[in-house]
């Protein structure tokens, strides 16, 4: 069953003496659902993605705008005529009802030409249970299960009304982290299996991510951008998708355009094609960081952090907007690990330039200098102009140089001040 919504907007008025404005929850939506796609909408908590949900359930009421069900308008539907499952974040089974009695609830209230016999409802009962791998559990309680197996009740639950759209809305966010894999794994198998059309909610990018055909980011009751996950990773819309996607997050730089070439902390490290000379935010990706000993951008370095399969070098740079700048090694075993200074090239297609007035993505050709070629000869200025370039590179390079140096005496000093003192207690021991 294919979704569409046209111009859906949702504003709650202001309730209360202190809270007397209106709240827009979903402004001006417009979105196609495909038919038998599974679609997750994404975004942090109040961005209105439960509300769009509640919507399309027909348990809210638009303020204006319209829902498709194919090509019949269900807008003002009631929940019970519109062939929809919906599946919630706290389960809602019956504590006091058997697995089988809560997956054949919503059998029971079908009335008219809709109304089965209890034989039909034994087998649909069934057939939902065998669906969610549950057909073992229907003699048990709720409170005889697991997290997981609860959320699979609800699910079979949802899908016994052989449902044309099922209604996700956090799922998960109940279980542990090895429930939560499990479980959205038995999602995607679900979905996949019956080809139900099925809008999942969600506010963790992992989920989202890794069952949804679609994501649809959203903030602040409008749509950011829709696409498939990875191409929402690879080339993301504006700064907020950009940093919202990812793990580890996107590293983001102060940046500047001069020239035809992108500085970090006055360090040229990309061509920028036909860019005019601007003020820019530099986002990239932690695997976009390519070490090498000439690398273009040079950072202080932290450490060295091994988590299972990864390994990172965390450093320091003056333009980052974040005190720690978090990259990720490929084939650490031909890599030397640096003490001191971090020197990276980028890779252009992990970097990502944004408007420091709107956040939204300027987009242009990045492409990293030839090093067979000197990066100045590309600037159309004059040698002069060129020698002063070189000129502060170089005195920028020295500067950060005796500032290594400088730390490190006093780390020094503060290691034989410490030295000192504790031969003086020792010492005010020995006396007393």
């Amino acid at each position: 069953m294919r979704i569409e919504l046209e111009h859906l907007t949702k504003i709650f008025p202001g309730r209360g003496r202190r809270n007397r404005s209106e709240v827009t929850a979903v402004s001006d939506v417009t979105l196609t659902i495909p038919d038998g796609m599974l679609v997750g909408l994404l975004g942090p908590s109040g961005c209105g993605k439960s509300t769009a949900l509640n919507m399309i359930s027909g348990l809210l009421a638009p303020t204006s705008g319209k829902i498709y069900f194919g090509d019949k308008n269900v807008t003002d539907l009631p929940p019970e005529d519109r062939g929809v499952g919906m599946v919630f974040q706290n389960y809602a089974l019956y504590p006091h009802m058997t697995i089988e009695q809560n997956i054949r609830f919503p059998l029971e209230n079908l009335k008219g030409d809709q109304k089965l016999t209890a034989q039909q409802m034994k087998e649909r009962v069934e057939e939902a249970a065998r669906t969610v791998d549950i057909l073992n559990l229907l003699e048990r309680k709720p409170s005889e299960l697991s997290g997981g197996q609860q959320q699979r009740a609800a699910i079979a639950r949802a899908l016994v009304k052989l449902p044309k759209v099922l209604l996700l809305d956090e799922p998960l966010s109940n279980l542990d982290a090895r429930l939560r894999l499990q479980t959205r794994e038995e999602i995607r198998r679900i979905q996949q299996q019956t080809g139900i059309t099925t809008v999942f909610v969600t506010h963790d990018q992992d989920e989202a991510m890794s069952i949804s055909d679609r994501i649809v980011v959203m903030k602040e009751g409008t749509i950011q951008q829709t696409e498939t996950p990875q191409k929402v990773y690879d080339d993301p819309a504006n700064q907020f998708v950009a940093q919202f996607l990812g793990t580890p997050p996107i590293n983001l730089f102060k940046g500047q355009v001069r020239d035809r070439i992108l500085y970090i902390a006055e360090q040229p490290v990309l061509h920028t094609g036909e860019l005019p000379d601007q003020e820019v935010v530099v986002g990239v990706r932690p695997e976009g960081f390519v070490l090498r000993e000439d690398g273009a951008m040079k950072n202080e370095m932290i450490r060295e952090e091994v988590s299972g399969r990864d390994t990172s070098i965390l450093s320091r740079n003056p333009a980052a907007f974040s005190p720690i700048v978090r990259s990720i090694l490929s084939n650490k075993e031909e890599l030397l690990i640096p003490e001191t200074v971090a020197a990276f090239d980028l890779n252009p297609r992990k970097t990502f330039l944004f408007s420091t007035e709107d956040g939204n993505r300027i987009r242009t050709e990045l492409t990293v200098p030839s090093k067979e070629e000197d990066r100045e000869d590309r600037h159309e200025g004059s040698k002069d102009e060129r020698k002063e370039v070189r000129k502060e590179e170089r005195k920028a390079e020295r500067e950060f140089a005796l500032a290594q140096e400088d730390i490190k005496k006093a780390r020094e000093h503060t290691r034989e001040a410490i030295r000192a003192e504790e031969k003086a207690e020792e010492g005010q021991g020995d006396q007393g």
